[in-house]
């Protein structure tokens, strides 16, 4: 009998895993569940160049290789439960389907304040949608109060300058990015963004948002300060998307709880992938983190086939441990800004490698003298020596 293995979640990590299982040979039926209208797409320039110029998905859309062709896609429906003893899924339009195999790629849902006034004119980035309604409001002149000021919030920033906004950033950070870069790379990137006219409230919280007859014209905050905008961007982080997994008996307190081998707390026939993914990396420690790197579908994604196919009897099981090394970008202005490694590891001893806070750097991440993480401000031509520096694994006994 012909095995079926269903994937939750049509973005870059359904669709990679998607791959990785024909890859790995496997021959069954593969049903990909998105909540979105749209077929995979990429997400990081959304907040970038998409949101620069039209918002288009053919501007972002990943291409479907012949390997995934007969891949049955159900867009446009919510997974709302699971029974993960019976292997049932029960979907938003009333449908229930089974499975042999369960690939779990929800991701993750954008935050929002929790905090009283009109909701109009409030903006998150996170799908297509998102960012078409924000590209329609960021006009020359407008007035942009971005809340947040992670590389998400930064990002919006530095295209809604672009686009000749004029833009306010508020965080209760002391500075941009603080827990990423730390103290003296946030300080100088927020240099940056003030030299291209972006204004900082730092230190500060949003106690309530103002308006006019529904529509948002601005934010109170914590120490008073009262802020007129007629658009406001919440990039205040995100929450992984796991109700429908609720009643399992998973560890969902962040994202679902995982082994190294991506399955989902030893269970078979059920692996994770992506951001929604926490799992234990041996590279660093034993700890599980989710890690919302654009290396990581990917990464996942090869790990977590090949222990599903070894679950449902496809192949063997691989012993080797999973460790991946995170990689991000960023784009601000004409900033060039990547990631290596696990940089939130080693802030507590940052060091200058080459070059300046001023111009390009490129700056070190330690943890026990131990190089755990690099971010690169330009350097470019740098970046597969110091991607190099941090491959090798170290070995525990």
């Amino acid at each position: 009998m012909s095995q079926r293995i269903v994937i939750a979640g049509a973005s870059m990590g359904g669709l990679r895993a998607a791959e990785r299982l024909r890859a790995g040979g496997f021959t069954g039926e593969i049903v990909a569940i998105g909540d979105e209208t749209h077929l995979p797409y990429n997400r990081p320039p959304l907040s970038k160049e998409a949101l620069a110029s039209e918002v288009t998905h053919e501007a972002v859309a990943f291409r479907l290789r012949p390997a995934v062709a007969d891949v049955i896609w159900r867009l446009g429906v919510t997974v709302t439960s699971a029974d993960l003893t019976a292997r049932v899924l029960r979907l938003a339009d009333g449908t229930e389907l089974t499975y042999d195999g369960l690939v779990i790629a929800t991701g993750m849902r954008p935050r929002r304040l929790p905090v009283p006034g009109p909701t109009t004119g409030r903006h998150v980035v996170r799908t297509l949608e998102d960012a078409s309604a924000l590209r329609g409001e960021l006009r020359p002149g407008a007035r942009v109060l971005v809340i947040g000021a992670g590389f998400i919030g930064c990002e919006v920033a530095a295209t809604a300058r672009g686009l000749g906004a004029s833009v306010t950033v508020v965080a209760p950070e002391a500075v941009p990015m603080l827990r990423p870069l730390g103290t003296d790379l946030g300080a100088a990137l927020r240099r940056r963004h003030e030299a291209e006219g972006v204004r900082f409230l730092l230190g500060r919280t949003v106690h309530r948002f103002l308006g006019d007859a529904g529509r948002v014209t601005g934010a109170e905050l914590s120490d008073g300060t009262a802020v007129e905008a007629d658009v406001v961007v919440e990039a205040v982080g995100s929450a992984a998307a796991t109700g429908w997994l609720e009643g399992n008996g998973l560890d969902l307190s962040d994202g679902v709880l995982c082994d190294n081998a991506l399955r989902v707390e030893g269970r078979a026939g059920v692996v994770a992938v992506g951001d929604v993914a926490r799992f234990p990396n041996p590279r660093y420690d034993e700890v599980a983190r989710r890690v919302e790197h654009w290396s990581i579908p990917t990464d996942t994604a090869r790990r977590a086939a090949a222990s599903l196919l070894a679950d449902l009897g496809q192949a063997d099981h691989d012993p080797a441990p999973f460790t991946p090394l995170p990689t991000f970008w960023s784009d601000q202005y004409d900033l060039r800004i990547q990631s290596f490694g696990a940089p939130a590891l080693g802030g507590d001893d940052i060091r200058v490698l080459e070059g300046d806070l001023g111009g390009e750097a490129v700056v070190g991440y330690h943890e026990a003298g131990r190089l755990v993480g690099v971010v690169m401000i330009g350097f470019s031509a740098a970046a597969a020596r110091y991607r190099a520096l941090l491959m090798p694994v170290p070995v525990t006994t």
